[in-house]
């Protein structure tokens, strides 16, 4: 089983048009990467990755070596070793670009360097943990924000604690708290029928709220300079910006 992440990481990139042959050195890198998850070597892998290596909402994080070894075949199932073992280095990976080198579609990404960047596919036991975890989420929120199909992300910045979820619609809801509050206490503002924007191929996006002449829009950075910030808030009052917060997205 597999499933894409939509948040903690880059979105689906098609190929058509943008995807390369890979160059001789990108090829070895791939062949190389292949060969540790054929070979099961954890030891190897796990000094490859980029952490934190990033899981959907509200799976936690993976921020070390000793955790990955921990969670290994949580993610790296039979199934995606199984996909990687087997794949043609020829016609499943593909560079992206500036991007970096992709797997079957966007399951996996690594950059030109050999280091592992995402693992977007889910396995069937994340994909249970996730429904768990959402069940246990339901009991302590408020219970004005109870019903709701999945939870997306948790930002706090200076000021505010912001929570969104998907709704059954397909809509997003906002809701806020002041930094110091708990999501078990009722939200000061809740904004329902928000909106997933893209902001370009390389997985940079936000969620867009309107509340009468107010619009919230909540940034996720997926790429950006070194000292661009995780995820903001960004306010306007009748099209004039009035507050421009920086952000980290919590996912623990």
């Amino acid at each position: 089983m597999k499933k894409q992440i939509t948040f903690i990481t880059l979105i689906l990139i098609f190929k058509l048009g943008i995807s390369q042959e890979l160059k001789k050195d990108n090829y070895e890198t791939v062949k190389t990467f292949v060969d540790f998850i054929k070979n099961n070597e954890i030891d190897k892998i796990k000094t490859l990755i980029t952490y934190p290596l990033r899981r959907e909402y509200p799976l936690s994080d993976i921020d070390n070596e000793i955790e990955f070894e921990k969670r290994y075949t949580e993610i790296f199932d039979d199934s995606l070793k199984n996909m990687i073992i087997s794949s043609n280095i020829d016609t499943d990976w593909s560079a992206v670009g500036w991007r970096g080198i992709m797997f079957n579609n966007g399951d996996l990404w690594l950059n030109y360097d050999s280091r592992l960047l995402s693992v977007n596919y889910q396995s069937g036991f994340e994909q249970d943990k996730r429904i768990e975890l959402i069940k246990k989420d339901k009991t302590y929120i408020h219970e004005s924000l109870k019903d709701f199909e999945e939870p997306i992300l948790i930002i706090e910045t200076k000021k505010f604690k912001i929570r969104i979820d998907k709704l059954y619609n397909a809509k997003y809801r906002y809701a806020s708290w002041s930094i110091d509050s708990t999501m078990s206490e009722k939200p000061d503002l809740i904004i329902n029928d928000g909106n997933w924007i893209s902001e370009g191929s390389g997985g940079n996006h936000r969620y867009e709220f309107i509340n009468r002449n107010y619009k919230y829009d909540c940034i996720i950075n997926i790429l950006g300079a070194a000292d661009t910030p995780p995820a903001e808030l960004v306010v306007y009052q009748d099209d004039k910006k009035i507050l421009n917060e920086q952000g980290q997205i919590k996912r623990k």
